[in-house]
């Protein structure tokens, strides 16, 4: 017996800081729906940095460092608030921003977000963001003011996607992970797609 635990500890050992360092720090996520088209496509799998908005004690959310402040434009895994469902969508708006969508558009303190010439693409803080809007542009919204420390997240595919326009704000410290890049895509195979 004591041969046999012996052996098998250094493995168990092992698989148990692989499983910790996977909660922790860094994953992979696989996309369930077309909610993100042109950006992710249904079956695509990102790798996601769990450390982004804080070190968390491994198999909980308790957070031991505070991390950065999500941001517009990043892509972000976290559960529903209406159904727990694990999400992946665009942080659209921030806390004090006040946030109109119209026809699929989003305006941000009264400033269209569309790319000059092409309102089929928008650009939030260093990402350009090709829209789907083949299914048109989904629920408008009023002009709204974000609270602090939460956010509003949209699908790429406005008229494709239940996010917050469906489900309401998304705490900041519920964020589970940042996504990073598409490492595969069907049909392509392996790939290294900035997100």
């Amino acid at each position: 017996m004591k041969r046999r635990i012996r052996e098998y500890l250094p493995l168990v050992l092992v698989a148990l800081c692989l499983l910790a360092a996977r909660s922790s720090l860094a994953d992979h996520y696989i996309v369930p729906s077309g909610s993100m088209e042109h950006t992710l496509l249904p079956g695509d799998r990102v790798i996601v940095d769990k450390r982004a908005y804080g070190l968390r004690v491994p198999f909980t959310l308790t957070k031991l460092t505070p991390g950065s402040h999500p941001a517009r434009g990043e892509v972000v895994i976290f559960d529903s608030p209406a159904d727990h469902m694990r999400l992946i969508k665009r942080i659209v708006a921030v806390g004090g921003d006040v946030l109109m969508v119209r026809n699929g558009h989003v305006f941000i303190n009264g400033v269209s977000q569309a790319a000059d010439g092409n309102p089929s693409v928008e650009h939030f803080a260093g990402h350009d963001v090709a829209l789907d809007l083949e299914f048109g542009g989904g629920p408008d919204l009023p002009p709204t003011r974000v609270p602090a420390g939460e956010v509003f997240v949209m699908g790429d595919a406005r008229g494709n996607s239940k996010d917050s326009r469906f489900f309401g704000f998304v705490h900041e410290h519920e964020i589970y992970a940042r996504a990073l890049r598409v490492y595969f895509r069907s049909g392509n195979g392996f790939v290294w797609k900035s997100l």
